[in-house]
């Protein structure tokens, strides 16, 4: 069957559990069209999502002329000068850049940061209804607190947090052309930004700069990037950094106060919070769908026929919600254990950011409900609006109030 994809509607952000049940019913490889890449084939189990991220050789993010899949002639230089990042490439070049940040997201080093980030929440927590009895908890919290982090881990100034909302906020509503064509120059601001900072950073090697992006400038370990990646990785810690995070920590909180019994379950022990996150990961899975994949031969897969050349996109939330996989998958349970989800992917391009991620949720759901026991939506969650936005799940607004 080939028809217009159901993933970018706001059927499927609302119940994605729904949707996929749907889609799986027609089989584990489903033919749609999507917006800007044209046909693929769609994973509707998380058996076949996991082959497809975990077969890099068969698999690629790139064509055998090295143009990443879904880049298309009509495209700004800008979309091309920020894809020579390690989510856009193959082995060798993958594992090349990859090791250059890798260190700095290991578990005992964003462990350090814990502090920090409560530091942070309880702040942001503090200050939410200052302008009101209502507050959309979107702008005021949930994008604020992984911004903050990534730009602090990064080394970019504290001052400029607003811009990178604004130009963030665009990016997160592209669903098509026209919608694509506005965005545009705040792409390109946020880029030249960017590249200021690098070349700032550059050109004073001996400033007291403890962050990330110092350390990638001046690093002498190894090939050193070039300038089109250099660029292009710094624009993907920030925006990957703080964007997912962002929508994990708004739709959860949404979860959380249109189930309330689940939010009572966590609010007796904080302990609980690590399986609460893994719940919400899989429950909200905030990326929907990864790249699409290049086939690079003829092949049988998943009882049919993928011709060399086909366009094969992982399904995360369908693998999210496979009845194969997870009793009630439609259900949020907050004390799911074994939770074998696959919010963060699999395979070489396993989310690097995934230890964050999960501190980030723990201390922003600590935060928010000790100080608001009694937080509640303060519209109709029938009237919330969802992003028609393909592959990232995530609200317009979530007005809040305390009860």
């Amino acid at each position: 069957m080939n028809k217009k994809t159901d993933l970018g509607t706001k059927a499927f952000m609302f119940d994605p559990a729904a949707v996929a049940t749907r889609l799986r019913d027609e089989g584990p490889l489903v033919r749609q069209k999507v917006p800007f890449i044209g046909e693929v084939w769609l994973t509707t189990t998380q058996q076949h999502t996991a082959a497809v991220l975990k077969d890099s050789a068969n698999f690629t993010v790139r064509r055998d002329d090295g143009r990443v899949v879904g880049m298309r002639w009509w495209m700004p230089a800008t979309i091309r000068r920020l894809t020579h990042n390690m989510l856009s490439m193959d082995e060798p070049d993958h594992t090349r850049l990859r090791a250059k940040v890798d260190a700095a997201f290991h578990r005992r080093n964003i462990s350090t940061l814990e502090p920090r980030i409560r530091e942070i929440a309880e702040r942001m927590a503090a200050d939410l209804f200052k302008d009101g009895e209502t507050a959309d908890f979107i702008p005021a919290f949930a994008r604020q607190l992984p911004l903050a982090v990534i730009c602090e881990l990064l080394g970019l100034p504290r001052e400029d947090h607003q811009r990178f909302m604004g130009w963030a906020n665009g990016l997160t509503k592209v669903n098509g052309l026209i919608a694509f064509a506005m965005a545009m120059p705040g792409l390109r601001a946020m880029a030249n930004y960017l590249q200021d900072h690098i070349d700032h950073v550059r050109d004073h090697p001996d400033a007291d700069d403890s962050g990330l992006i110092h350390a990638l400038v001046h690093d002498e370990n190894g090939e050193p990037m070039t300038k089109e990646e250099l660029l292009s990785m710094v624009f993907l810690l920030l925006v990957a950094g703080h964007e997912t995070t962002t929508h994990l920590i708004s739709v959860g909180v949404y979860a959380l106060l249109t189930n309330r019994e689940q939010k009572d379950w966590l609010a007796e022990d904080w302990s609980r919070a690590g399986l609460a996150v893994e719940e919400l990961l899989r429950f909200v899975t905030p990326v929907q769908v990864t790249k699409p994949r290049f086939a690079r031969k003829d092949m049988e897969f998943g009882g049919t026929t993928i011709r060399r050349g086909d366009l094969v996109m992982p399904t995360l939330a369908a693998a999210n919600t496979d009845p194969a996989v997870f009793s009630e998958p439609d259900r949020l349970k907050l004390s799911r254990k074994p939770n074998r989800h696959m919010a963060f992917g699999t395979g070489i391009h396993f989310c690097l950011g995934h230890q964050l991620a999960r501190l980030e949720a723990a201390c922003a759901l600590e935060a928010l409900f000790t100080r608001y026991p009694d937080l509640e939506l303060a519209v109709d969650s029938a009237d919330l609006q969802w992003r028609e936005r393909l592959g990232l799940r995530a609200l317009e607004r979530l007005p809040v109030r305390v009860g």
